[in-house]
């Protein structure tokens, strides 16, 4: 039988294994799988040589019974709604996990941001904005960065926004750049937040992950500070990253400056001085003591779960693990961080950058780490103590946590 890969299908499935180890009522276990609400969007664009070009876009806001929506945007060429509706599931289950009080969104335009002057893509940036305005604002849905879109992006919807409004609303958005209201500490927020996942797994695993090795799949901005910070914070050896274009190896580790700039000069990784090849399917079966998928969606699943090696994995990226590849992993030992706990860094500082624009005082780095740490650490124990006191893998464990408050709220607020 083949193995379903639809994203959305699956954040339903997994979905269904918590409502029932939960005992959801049947009304609550439906809204809970659908989005309370969607809109699909044409955005026309003047391009460079004058041609008018047509993109698609979407926001799904997909549960605010504890909040406002949050959820990045996504500038990708592959772009389905059916991924927007799991990413915007999968938020309004981090959300929860972290025990801030938002919800769940996800916003994309299909577009290649590769292919696109500077120009071009403030056009569709603003044009998104203009398209989908009326359902955005501080109480009601915020949007944040995510694959293909930046801090400049995000000023440019600020902007954008904030004329239609007339006048400045800096809260409307986060990921913004420091002197438009950003925070300090957003930028390596994500991978931050799972190397302190990371710190504390090593506690109840009783590993001593000084001196172990690591390997990165995905060279963005997450696979990019993990490695820094897997480094700096816990003393690791990384010894295999990959980006789109393939990976490189070398058992003695890798610098993390020499790595970043020649990614930096070059667009990849590929080809660094003193390095093996590897494959991003390769790179994903080394014997390391941690890996970290932080590329796209079902990168381990059950044709190669059982051939993961690593004690650890650390889910950066969104989706990277099916529901069959979880309960292999699980069976063969391997301490899963799923990804709506490992990656929540980044929803939980756009949180703190809310919070500094709602009373425009702003903090200093150290105590958005200290508070980053504080809220993250708390989080990894509740979902590891959900999973061995029912026996089950850290996602469903995460789930039975997230699942839990959401449908509280929900009652609370007499929705069913």
């Amino acid at each position: 039988m083949t193995e379903n890969l639809n994203p959305f299908q699956i954040a339903q499935q997994q979905l269904d294994e918590a409502a029932a180890l939960l005992a959801l009522d049947p009304a609550t276990h439906a809204l809970l799988r659908e989005p309370r609400r969607e809109l699909h969007v044409t955005i026309p664009v003047r391009m460079d040589d004058g041609s008018v070009k047509v993109f698609k876009g979407f926001r799904v806001q997909y549960n605010d019974s504890r909040g406002p929506t949050k959820g990045g945007l996504r500038f990708h060429p592959s772009e389905t709604i059916d991924t927007v509706r799991a990413l915007a599931a999968w938020m309004t289950w981090k959300t929860a996990v972290v025990d801030i009080p938002l919800g769940g969104g996800k916003g994309g335009v299909i577009c290649n941001p590769k292919e696109m002057s500077p120009g071009e893509l403030e056009r569709l940036s603003r044009g998104y904005i203009r398209a989908i305005n009326k359902i955005l604002g501080e109480e009601t849905d915020v949007p944040a960065p995510d694959v293909y879109t930046t801090p400049q992006i995000m000023a440019w919807m600020m902007d954008e926004y904030s004329v239609i409004r007339g006048y400045n609303v800096p809260g409307m958005i986060t990921g913004k750049p420091l002197e438009l209201g950003g925070s300090q500490g957003r930028g390596d927020a994500t991978a931050r937040g799972g190397i302190f996942c990371v710190r504390e797994a090593g506690k109840v695993l009783d590993i001593d992950l000084r001196g172990k090795t690591a390997a990165i799949q995905g060279y963005g901005n997450a696979g990019q500070f993990a490695h820094k910070l897997a480094v700096e914070l816990l003393g690791m050896k990384v010894v295999a990253v990959s980006d789109s274009r393939g990976g490189i190896f070398n058992p003695d580790g890798l610098d993390f400056e020499t790595t970043l700039q020649h990614k930096q000069d070059t667009g990849s990784v590929v080809g660094l001085a003193g390095t093996q090849p590897v494959s991003n399917e390769a790179l994903l079966e080394l014997d390391v003591t941690v890996l970290f998928p932080a590329a796209l969606e079902n990168q381990i699943t059950a044709a190669n779960a059982a051939n993961i090696k690593a004690k650890v994995v650390a889910e950066l990226a969104n989706g990277p693990t099916t529901p069959e590849a979880d309960h292999i992993l699980h069976k063969n030992g391997v301490y899963v961080i799923p990804d709506f706990l490992c990656n929540a860094g980044g929803v939980t500082v756009s949180y703190f950058e809310q919070v500094q624009n709602a009373y425009d005082y702003y903090w200093p780095v150290e105590l958005v780490h200290e508070r980053l740490d504080h809220k993250m650490t708390a989080a990894f124990h509740a979902v590891h103590e959900m999973s061995q006191k029912k026996n089950v893998h850290n996602r469903l464990g995460a789930y039975l946590v997230a699942v839990s408050r959401v449908a509280t709220a929900m009652k609370l607020r007499g929705w069913v």
